[in-house]
């Protein structure tokens, strides 16, 4: 078994030393093991739950639904489509907030372009030249 030191787990993970505190608190991270010291030492099945973590939360799973996943996990098998499904529900708010940030995005470069067509000195983004109504501006 390879054991990671805190820092170690923290660097591999991106996650703050705090937060994997915090997730082994609240009982994301479960059975840490420690050092005859107390300190804890962070195992690869530890990181590989980091991960998943740190893709789930990079994509916006509340905390409640990553405890429920990883509960459901540590129950066993017989859950396995339980998970699946919040999973699922998890990936289809994903492709939602996609879709939205995708339409975001496409307005922003219409508005970059319609800045780039403007003849001579650009204005600064969000100050109409001077005499210019700032309606036309939007």
């Amino acid at each position: 078994m390879t054991g990671y030191a805190p820092s170690e787990a923290a660097r591999r993970s991106g996650f703050s030393l705090d937060t994997l505190r915090y997730y082994e608190k609240i009982g994301l991270l479960a059975d840490v093991e420690r050092t005859t010291g107390g300190q804890r030492v962070f195992t690869d099945d530890d990181l590989g739950w980091l991960v998943l973590f740190r893709c789930l939360r990079d994509t916006g799973m509340p905390i409640a639904q990553m405890r429920r996943y990883a509960s459901l996990a540590r129950e066993g098998d017989h859950t396995v489509d339980e998970r699946r499904e919040l999973l699922l529900r998890h990936a289809e708010q994903v492709e939602e907030q996609m879709r939205l940030l995708q339409r975001q995005y496409d307005h922003l470069r219409e508005k970059i372009r319609f800045y780039e067509r403007l003849p001579g000195p650009q204005p600064e983004v969000g100050q109409p030249e001077v005499g210019q109504p700032e309606a036309t501006l939007r």
